[in-house]
């Protein structure tokens, strides 16, 4: 928009059209947010499934070299560091033992209660069960 002021061309938006344009941004913002928020609980479940999947392999690849499992008292941290086992060929993580998506560590349990080890998270609110992003993720179901 131009406007002549004191004889010199001026270019820019006046006040009015400013404020129009952040009223019809904000009224676009409240109404995609409410869309884009579960779906980023969604993904954080879905990373913690994806990594719960990831550590197993990484357990199954530990037991055919040493013939066994982690204790519950060795954990996960056997994964990355020996503690002087014979036959241990690992580390078998690429990267550091990864905290879950709502960054608490991962609850390991071996033996398990639903198979040779348990391997779970309790979602963002860290209790047993709830729905949505409050929702355990196990490596049994």
């Amino acid at each position: 928009m131009r406007k002549m002021i004191g004889g010199r061309n001026r270019k820019g938006f006046t006040l009015i059209e400013l404020l129009v344009v952040m009223v019809i941004v904000g009224l676009l913002a409240a109404l995609v947010a409410p869309r884009l928020f579960p779906k980023l609980g969604k993904g954080k479940q879905a990373a913690a499934k994806a990594q719960i999947e990831l550590l197993g392999q990484a357990l199954d690849q530990m037991r055919l070299d040493i013939g066994r499992y982690p204790t519950t008292q060795e954990g996960l941290g056997m994964l990355a560091v020996n503690p002087g086992v014979e036959g241990w060929d690992g580390p078998y993580l690429k990267k550091a033992l990864p905290n879950d998506p709502w960054g608490k560590p991962y609850s390991y349990q071996c033996p398990g209660s639903h198979g040779e080890y348990d391997l779970f998270t309790y979602g963002r609110d860290a209790s047993p069960g709830g729905e949505g992003e409050d929702a355990d993720v196990t490596s049994w179901q």
